[in-house]
Protein backbone atom coordinates (compact mmCIF):
# COMPACT_ATOMS: atom_id res chain seq x y z
CA UNK A 1 0.00 0.00 0.00
CA UNK A 2 1.13 3.55 -0.85
CA UNK A 3 0.50 6.79 0.94
CA UNK A 4 0.96 10.18 -0.85
CA UNK A 5 2.84 8.30 -3.17
CA UNK A 6 5.54 6.35 -1.07
CA UNK A 7 5.47 3.19 0.23
CA UNK A 8 3.93 2.62 4.11
CA UNK A 9 7.48 1.10 4.84
CA UNK A 10 9.22 4.50 3.79
CA UNK A 11 6.67 6.62 5.83
CA UNK A 12 7.11 4.37 8.79
CA UNK A 13 10.93 4.96 8.59
CA UNK A 14 11.13 8.85 7.98
CA UNK A 15 8.36 9.33 10.90
CA UNK A 16 10.69 7.07 13.44
CA UNK A 17 13.70 9.14 12.09
CA UNK A 18 11.84 12.65 12.41
CA UNK A 19 10.41 11.48 16.13
CA UNK A 20 13.88 10.35 16.93
CA UNK A 21 15.31 13.54 15.90
CA UNK A 22 12.70 15.94 17.84
CA UNK A 23 13.40 13.58 20.77
CA UNK A 24 17.10 14.81 21.30
CA UNK A 25 15.85 18.42 20.42
CA UNK A 26 13.10 17.63 23.37
CA UNK A 27 15.49 16.54 25.80
CA UNK A 28 17.86 19.15 25.06
CA UNK A 29 15.06 21.61 25.72
CA UNK A 30 12.69 20.22 27.15
CA UNK A 31 12.86 22.47 30.01
CA UNK A 32 11.32 26.04 28.10
CA UNK A 33 8.03 23.51 27.51
CA UNK A 34 7.34 21.79 31.15
CA UNK A 35 4.87 25.00 32.18
CA UNK A 36 2.86 24.47 28.68
CA UNK A 37 1.74 21.13 29.33
CA UNK A 38 0.84 20.87 32.98
CA UNK A 39 -2.63 20.80 32.56
CA UNK A 40 -2.45 17.69 30.33
CA UNK A 41 -0.06 15.09 31.41
CA UNK A 42 -1.11 13.17 28.16
CA UNK A 43 -0.34 15.83 25.96
CA UNK A 44 3.34 15.92 26.94
CA UNK A 45 5.68 16.29 24.16
CA UNK A 46 8.02 12.93 25.42
CA UNK A 47 4.28 11.17 25.31
CA UNK A 48 3.61 12.29 21.62
CA UNK A 49 7.14 11.64 20.56
CA UNK A 50 6.96 8.32 21.66
CA UNK A 51 3.86 7.34 20.33
CA UNK A 52 5.31 8.39 17.41
CA UNK A 53 8.51 6.54 17.64
CA UNK A 54 6.61 2.98 18.75
CA UNK A 55 4.29 3.29 16.02
CA UNK A 56 6.50 3.86 13.16
CA UNK A 57 9.07 1.48 14.52
CA UNK A 58 6.54 -1.47 15.04
CA UNK A 59 4.23 -0.57 11.57
CA UNK A 60 8.17 -0.40 9.77
CA UNK A 61 9.14 -4.21 11.25
CA UNK A 62 5.50 -5.65 10.54
CA UNK A 63 5.47 -4.12 7.18
CA UNK A 64 9.41 -5.61 6.55
CA UNK A 65 7.79 -9.23 8.22
CA UNK A 66 4.51 -9.53 7.37
CA UNK A 67 2.56 -10.23 4.95
CA UNK A 68 -0.43 -8.33 6.28
CA UNK A 69 -2.71 -5.41 4.92
CA UNK A 70 -1.20 -2.49 5.42
CA UNK A 71 -4.27 -0.92 7.63
CA UNK A 72 -4.17 -3.95 9.96
CA UNK A 73 -0.26 -3.70 10.21
CA UNK A 74 -0.94 0.62 10.74
CA UNK A 75 -4.18 -0.72 13.52
CA UNK A 76 -2.05 -3.00 15.14
CA UNK A 77 1.20 -0.54 15.57
CA UNK A 78 -1.01 2.06 17.00
CA UNK A 79 -2.83 -0.25 19.20
CA UNK A 80 0.58 -1.26 20.60
CA UNK A 81 2.19 2.39 20.98
CA UNK A 82 -0.86 3.15 22.64
CA UNK A 83 -0.32 0.14 25.03
CA UNK A 84 3.45 1.18 25.41
CA UNK A 85 2.59 5.34 25.57
CA UNK A 86 0.92 4.55 28.93
CA UNK A 87 3.06 1.49 30.67
CA UNK A 88 5.81 4.34 29.50
CA UNK A 89 3.64 7.55 30.87
CA UNK A 90 2.40 4.98 34.47
CA UNK A 91 5.58 3.85 35.12
CA UNK A 92 8.15 5.81 33.95
CA UNK A 93 7.54 9.58 33.62
CA UNK A 94 4.74 10.25 36.77
CA UNK A 95 6.92 8.35 39.52
CA UNK A 96 10.13 11.00 37.91
CA UNK A 97 7.68 13.95 38.04
CA UNK A 98 6.25 12.83 41.40
CA UNK A 99 10.12 12.51 42.86
CA UNK A 100 11.28 15.70 44.71
CA UNK A 101 15.05 16.03 44.57
CA UNK A 102 15.44 15.70 48.11
CA UNK A 103 18.27 15.79 50.20
CA UNK A 104 16.50 13.87 53.00
CA UNK A 105 15.29 17.39 54.81
CA UNK A 106 13.20 20.06 54.61
CA UNK A 107 14.43 23.58 55.59
CA UNK A 108 10.60 23.00 58.35
CA UNK A 109 12.63 19.70 59.72
CA UNK A 110 15.87 22.07 60.40
CA UNK A 111 14.16 24.28 62.40
CA UNK A 112 14.55 23.53 66.15
CA UNK A 113 17.69 21.32 65.25
CA UNK A 114 20.76 22.05 67.33
CA UNK A 115 24.20 22.83 65.08
CA UNK A 116 27.63 24.20 65.34
CA UNK A 117 28.86 27.44 65.01
CA UNK A 118 31.71 27.08 62.54
CA UNK A 119 32.07 30.67 61.45
CA UNK A 120 31.78 32.72 64.38
CA UNK A 121 28.51 34.97 63.76
CA UNK A 122 29.07 38.67 64.77
CA UNK A 123 27.16 41.27 65.75
CA UNK A 124 24.70 42.84 62.53
CA UNK A 125 26.52 39.99 60.62
CA UNK A 126 26.84 36.73 59.12
CA UNK A 127 28.52 33.62 60.15
CA UNK A 128 27.63 29.72 59.17
CA UNK A 129 26.63 26.56 61.33
CA UNK A 130 26.53 23.25 60.62
CA UNK A 131 24.08 20.41 61.37
CA UNK A 132 24.97 17.34 61.47
CA UNK A 133 22.05 14.51 60.36
CA UNK A 134 21.94 10.94 59.12
CA UNK A 135 21.66 11.57 55.28
CA UNK A 136 24.37 13.51 55.97
CA UNK A 137 26.12 17.47 56.98
CA UNK A 138 24.21 20.79 56.08
CA UNK A 139 26.01 24.04 56.43
CA UNK A 140 24.26 27.09 55.65
CA UNK A 141 24.98 30.93 56.51
CA UNK A 142 23.37 32.39 60.06
CA UNK A 143 22.52 35.28 61.44
CA UNK A 144 22.16 35.45 65.50
CA UNK A 145 18.45 35.76 66.16
CA UNK A 146 19.07 37.76 69.66
CA UNK A 147 21.70 40.14 67.35
CA UNK A 148 24.34 39.36 69.75
CA UNK A 149 28.08 37.16 69.15
CA UNK A 150 28.34 33.89 68.80
CA UNK A 151 31.73 32.32 68.56
CA UNK A 152 33.20 29.77 66.61
CA UNK A 153 32.85 26.14 67.93
CA UNK A 154 29.77 27.03 69.93
CA UNK A 155 26.27 25.20 69.90
CA UNK A 156 23.20 27.29 68.74
CA UNK A 157 19.68 26.40 68.44
CA UNK A 158 18.08 27.18 65.01
CA UNK A 159 14.99 29.10 65.71
CA UNK A 160 14.11 29.69 62.11
CA UNK A 161 14.84 30.16 58.39
CA UNK A 162 14.57 32.97 56.34
CA UNK A 163 15.59 32.69 52.29
CA UNK A 164 17.59 30.00 53.26
CA UNK A 165 19.73 31.75 56.15
CA UNK A 166 19.42 30.43 60.01
CA UNK A 167 18.28 32.79 62.29
CA UNK A 168 20.12 30.88 65.42
CA UNK A 169 20.35 31.73 69.34
CA UNK A 170 23.13 29.80 72.10
CA UNK A 171 22.05 26.78 72.51
CA UNK A 172 21.70 26.21 76.19
CA UNK A 173 21.43 22.70 77.72
CA UNK A 174 18.95 21.64 80.52
CA UNK A 175 21.67 19.91 82.21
Amino acid sequence: MTLFGYAMQDLYLWVLIIAAILTVVVLLFGDLLDGIFEAFPFLHPVLILSFFIFLSAIGYVLEWFMNWPSIVILITASILSIIFVTLLHLFVLVPIRSAEQSWGYSEEDLVGGIGTAIVSIPIDGYGEVMIKRKSGVISKPAVSYDNEEIPQGERVLIIEIKDGVFYVSPYQSLD
